[in-house]
């Protein structure tokens, strides 16, 4: 069969081509450039606990070699710090003094928020670093094949492939079994299929500097919100200083709307001003080492899958105002569609499976472009809520952290709660502390060859996890209560299944009772928990999972037409 095609070499086009040959589907990677990402320390990307995860799982390479995971978090507004996190640390803690003697000078006197943090930081990273990593994983996978100085200009499909036509040095025609246009903003893919792509322009600018300093809050990441040194402009100044390993900062101002063009001794001033006014007055040395423009797109496509062609990533969606990354949730994408895609490659068409894809996706997306959209104006528009209710700018400071902190509405990974893979509810359905749709927490399991794993080290390879909870099974060799109990059934159970799948075991889980049995997707999202070995619950939810026992293939054109 032929290959998956995928169009544009970022981090989205790339993490899809290795999640796919994890579960041996091959993939031809067009790239239009030369197969080089130029180093630039001013473009950089920040990545939650899942997205970290998967890349370096699908890389093999830990990516704190080429990053940075913050000691902690600092919430300031004017000269009061009115939040902190201190990862790694559970429970809350007093102030440092820094923070105590702000709080004390404030006006209001108001004590600061200062809270531990049991889960692990985000990862700040430059993204070039990153493509490098991916790309030399490639270069060792036999199953993909990058294609440089390769543009597409035109895309055919029929109802059993695809074609994409590629113009430069060596033009030529591919042939594949689907297409993803991974390719930005401006995505070739997306307007070959006609895809509308609404939304609004530049919702937020940022003035960037990557320079090496030495700031008060060393490896602490900040969001100064109206310093005191600058007040000017509507939106009342703010900062965000996130830290790079070998004492390189990031440091991001919110510009004024408008389109005010940010001249190098305007870059300058900022950069000094601001680092004499955390130093107490005076400007520590530094090195400017690289500046850029960041303009914040909100923008949604219509559709994401025409046929056999299909959009991920920027090609889909722009977001990335208040603090959110838009690339965890290209990611994301690729995580979500590289097990159907798979699936669909070895088995055959399967129309529900493939299209649940668009469904689970864009209603996530769409869900934190709305959360956005809907606290903008609040956040950036001067007097708002502030103006009504007193602390409703405490209020504030949170609801960024938590964005750029990966949490709350506009920064915590989705759930597919309405999911057309959900599954049948049935009496033997248990609750616990993750709900159905929504990514399991990673707890260590032991694997069927006795190992000691981390659960999302089993993700991605195409199986479907079923996890047995049971207490007192980790001081034991698994050969010791492999064969008692209940897992004898439930291994047959498991044998049964629709799709292949791996039975893991669980010393616990969260909210979960000794003998629940998690049903897990290659991606990471609880199908279902059950109370017990119910062999006839436990296919049915994986048939639901899998999109449904028999696929009815549709034309291209009827695909097209009912998106």
């Amino acid at each position: 069969m032929d290959p998956v095609i995928i169009v544009g070499a970022g981090p989205v086009g790339l993490a899809l081509a290795l999640a796919l040959a994890r579960q041996d589907v091959p993939s031809v990677v067009l790239d239009e450039g030369p197969g080089k990402d130029e180093q630039r320390l001013a473009r950089t990307v920040v990545l939650q606990e899942d997205t970290a995860a998967l890349l370096e799982r699908l890389s093999g390479v830990p990516l704190t070699e080429g990053g940075y995971r913050w000691t902690g978090w600092r919430s300031m507004r004017r000269k009061q710090t009115v939040r902190q996190v201190r990862f790694g640390e559970v429970g809350p803690e007093e102030p440092d003094g820094a923070a105590r003697n702000a709080a004390k000078g404030s006006r209001n006197g108001a004590e600061d928020t200062v809270e531990g943090s049991a889960g692990p930081p985000p990862l700040h990273i430059p993204q070039h670093v990153l493509t490098t990593a991916l790309r030399e994983a490639i270069a060792e996978e036999r199953l993909v094949k990058i294609a440089v100085e390769s543009r597409v200009d035109a895309v055919e499909q029929e109802a059993s492939g695809v074609t994409a036509h590629t113009r430069g040095p060596k033009s030529t025609w591919w042939r594949g079994s689907y297409l993803v246009g991974c390719d930005g903003p401006r995505s070739t893919v997306r307007k070959l299929q006609d895809i509308r792509f609404p939304g609004r322009t530049a919702v937020e600018r940022h003035a960037v500097a990557a320079l090496r300093v030495e700031l008060p809050w060393p490896g602490e990441a900040l969001l100064h919100r109206m310093p005191p040194w600058r007040m000017s402009g509507p939106s009342g100044g703010e900062v965000t200083a996130r830290p790079l390993d070998d004492g390189i900062w990031r440091l991001d101002w919110l510009l004024p709307p408008g389109k005010d063009l940010v001249t190098p001794e305007l870059l300058v001033t900022r950069v000094r001003e601001t680092l004499a006014g955390w130093s107490g007055g005076s400007t520590p040395p530094y090195d400017l080492l690289d500046t850029g423009v960041h303009t914040v797109h909100h923008r949604l496509a219509r559709r994401w899958r025409v046929g056999r062609v299909l959009l991920a990533g920027d090609a889909a969606h722009l977001l990335g105002a208040l603090g959110t990354q838009g690339l965890d949730e290209g990611l994301r994408d690729a995580d979500n569609l590289a097990w159907k895609l798979a699936l669909a490659w070895h088995h055959g068409p399967h129309e529900a499976l493939l299209n649940s894809y668009q469904a689970e996706r864009r209603a996530v997306v769409a869900a934190r472009l709305r959360a956005a959209d809907q606290a903008l104006p609040l956040l950036r528009g001067g007097k708002g809520l502030r103006s009504y209710v007193p602390g409703s700018g405490r209020g504030h400071d949170a609801l960024l952290a938590d964005a750029h902190l990966g949490r709350g509405p506009l920064g915590a990974p989705g759930a597919y709660t309405d999911s057309p893979l959900m599954a049948p509810h049935t009496a033997s359905e248990v609750p616990i502390d993750t709900p159905p749709g929504a990514q399991v927490v990673d707890v260590q399991v032991t694997a069927e060859d006795g190992t000691f794993v981390p659960l999302r080290d089993r993700l991605g390879r195409g199986a479907l996890l079923v996890v047995l909870v049971a207490p007192g099974t980790g001081v034991w060799e698994r050969r010791h209560w492999v064969s008692a109990g209940i897992m004898p059934r439930l291994a047959a159970a498991v044998s049964a299944l629709p799709h292949s799948a791996e039975l893991l075991v669980a010393e616990s889980y969260p909210g979960a009772a000794a003998h629940t049995v998690l049903l897990v997707r290659p991606d990471g999202h609880l199908v279902t928990a059950l109370n017990g070995v119910r062999p006839a619950d436990l296919y049915a939810a994986a048939e639901a999972a899998l999109g449904g026992a028999k696929p009815q293939p549709e034309s291209t054109e009827a695909t097209a037409a009912s998106h």
